[in-house]
C-alpha cells in the first residue's frame, strides 16, 4: 500500500503563471516617440496610437513605464515583440 506524501508549499497560493507580470519599457536615446507609440499600439492590447504617445511621454519623463501587466505567457510574448521591434526593455517583473 502506497502512502501519499504532501510536500510543503514553497510559495503561497496565486504564485506562478497566474501572477501579474509587468512589461516595462525603458527610455533610450535611439527610439523616436513615433516609433515607440506605434510599436506599443501594434503589439499591446488596448493601446491606441494616442495612448502610445501618452506612454512614450511617460517613458521619456520617468525613464520607464509599465506598458502591460497580467499573466506570464502573454507578458513574455509582448515583451519579446516589443524587444524585437527595437524598444529598450527592462526584465519582466513579477508583481
Amino acid at each position: 500500500m502506497s502512502q501519499t506524501v504532501e510536500l510543503p508549499r514553497t510559495q503561497g497560493p496565486g504564485t506562478g503563471l497566474g501572477d501579474h507580470w509587468r512589461v516595462i519599457v525603458r527610455n533610450d536615446d535611439h527610439n523616436t516617440f513615433d516609433h515607440v507609440a506605434r510599436t506599443l499600439a501594434r503589439f499591446v492590447p488596448g493601446v491606441t496610437i494616442a495612448g502610445g504617445y501618452a506612454v512614450a511621454d511617460e517613458i521619456h519623463n520617468a525613464g520607464r513605464a509599465i506598458v502591460w501587466s497580467g499573466h506570464r505567457e502573454p507578458a513574455e510574448l509582448y515583451w519579446e515583440q516589443l524587444s524585437d521591434a527595437g524598444l529598450t526593455m527592462a526584465p519582466l517583473e513579477q508583481g
